[in-house]
């Protein structure tokens, strides 16, 4: 991929925000802050982190731990670490092929990887160069049967669940890109330009390759699309009137596992099990939605209490170290979802740098483990949590 950060750079990088130091080097200022920014105020996306950052660990010792187990299930499959790579929509404009690298390097981890809906590879695409466990992230349109289609593509091409986000009915509104003057497509300002040239290797690999299409959406025409829609209009040809007897229908339609992303009331948790939902995300769209929102830490104990193990919890938003994985286990989750780490990573170094993240969170992992004295993911349970504030 012209234009990335050097190998050795990528390769010296200690932590997931090395990795995103050296994405936004490489990246003109709109198409990381679109990668890297939230909401208004950007509360919530700050309160993922300080969530994590206010979780004290109560550490075990005297154990033996030269060895340590990493593996899990997710979904009843094995996975080789507690850690899924979650959806990252537009993620090509980091870089051509960042999709697909991402994907493979999930597949090569032994970790599942969701597709966005928004994504620059298309369902096809992914399962033709990323064999591994695949999920493919379902957005709810306005043109239902253009939703119902992807859905269906993913059910042929063999993907193993869908993830239905539902914190969408509306395009959170994201300053940052309103400031850059960053949409998508592109609408070219003065601004703008000059951002992107500032960076000329990312911008000849733009010319020479082309602006990334959203490839699953090919046939798509949104109706009222302008050129010139800016990132907080982001959620305008999603459909607000998605609602629970539509969300039942399409748990109907889809035979597979499904997950519902973008839960953070136990109400709603348990409402999905008795749909028959076989997972519940918590999440708030990674601080890019509704400004102000709980952090999704903060509101997993109380939905993982209402599934009360019916389902599977996974929790996503503001993960960026291997500690954190044990913060979310001990609080109730089977996993915890990368989006943003993974993202960093293949914008610094392509696959190369995303298989980095992912090398990143599993030593951290294991090294937290060890030092609270456990060997296995079984083991980590509530009483490794400090009282929290």
């Amino acid at each position: 991929m012209l234009g990335l950060v050097r190998a050795s750079e990528v390769a010296r990088a200690q932590s997931i925000m090395d990795l995103r130091g050296l994405a936004r080097r490489r990246l003109p200022r709109a198409v990381f802050d679109f990668f890297d920014g939230g909401a208004e105020d950007e509360q919530t996306l700050a309160e993922n982190r300080a969530a994590f950052q206010r979780t004290r660990l109560i550490p075990r010792v005297l154990n033996d731990v030269s060895a340590v187990d990493l593996s899990t299930t997710i979904l009843g499959v094995p996975s080789a670490l507690p850690i899924c790579v979650g959806p990252t929509g537009a993620a090509g404009f980091g870089g051509h092929g960042t999709d697909v690298n991402i994907a493979r390097a999930a597949a090569a981890t032994g970790v599942p990887y969701a597709l966005s809906t928004s994504a620059t590879a298309s369902i096809e695409r992914i399962k033709e160069n990323a064999p591994g466990r695949l999920w493919f992230q379902v957005y709810i349109l306005k043109q239902r049967e253009f939703t119902n289609g992807l859905i269906d593509r993913a059910r042929d091409a063999g993907y193993e669940a869908i993830m239905v986000t539902v914190d969408l009915a509306v395009g959170g509104k994201r300053e940052r890109d309103l400031r850059n003057h960053f949409g998508i497509p592109f609408a070219y300002t003065p601004k703008n330009v000059c951002d992107f040239a500032s960076r000329p290797l990312w911008a000849l690999s733009m010319l020479q390759k082309g602006t990334p299409q959203f490839e699953n959406l090919a046939g798509f025409v949104p109706q009222g699309a302008s050129a010139s829609q800016v990132g907080s209009s982001v959620g305008r040809n999603y459909d607000p009137s998605f609602d629970w007897e539509a969300l039942k229908a399409m748990r109907d339609r889809w035979p597979r596992k499904m997950l519902v992303k973008g839960i953070s009331h136990p109400a709603d948790a348990e409402r999905l099990v008795k749909m028959g939902v076989d997972c519940v995300v918590v999440s708030n769209h990674g601080g890019r939605q509704l400004d102000g929102a709980i952090a999704s830490l903060d509101a997993l104990p109380a939905v993982v209490q209402a599934v009360g193990g019916k389902a599977e919890v996974i929790v996503d938003g503001g993960v960026r170290r291997g500690g954190d994985v044990v913060k979310a286990l001990a609080l109730g989750a089977r996993a915890v979802i990368v989006g943003r780490a993974t993202l960093y990573g293949a914008c610094a170094g392509g696959e190369t740098g995303a298989q980095k993240a992912l090398t990143i969170l599993t030593d951290e992992l294991r090294r937290t483990m060890q030092l609270c004295g456990i060997t296995r993911i079984d083991q980590i349970g509530p009483e490794l949590i400090a009282r929290r504030p």
